[in-house]
């Protein structure tokens, strides 16, 4: 007797147009925007400290959870999975289309912390 057992499958990825892609991008940027998301990115950031180890911890999964919100709507899944689909193709369009490459950069910085100059005299220097 053969059971065929749906749950098994992989998922598929969306697809999604170049067209239908920036409007996505653009309304996970907009979430980052939303104040209660804001608000929660903000604490996460001051909990960090600008220590990357604490804000792979601390902002990132926040983070990861507003794109959640966002793509599941368009058929990503809503674990860290869908998220990455997302980038992996938001990364692909980002070479066709110069509005996407923009969109792009723009959530980077939100996601990631300005990148500090070390010190002055805190150089490292080769023996």
């Amino acid at each position: 007797m053969f059971v065929h057992i749906m749950a098994s499958a992989p998922a598929q990825q969306p697809t999604l147009t170049v067209e239908q892609a920036r409007v996505v991008l653009s309304e996970v940027i907009q979430a980052f925007s939303v104040p209660e998301n804001a608000a929660r990115m903000e604490e996460a950031r001051e909990s960090a400290c600008n220590d990357m180890g604490k804000m792979l911890q601390l902002v990132l999964p926040v983070a990861t959870q507003i794109q959640q919100e966002v793509i599941k709507a368009y058929g990503f899944n809503n674990e860290g999975e869908g998220v990455l689909k997302f980038a992996r193709l938001v990364k692909m369009y980002e070479t066709q289309d110069p509005e996407i490459a923009a969109m792009s950069i723009k959530l980077k910085s939100l996601l990631l912390p300005p990148l500090s100059t070390p010190p002055i005299g805190g150089a490292i220097t080769a023996s």
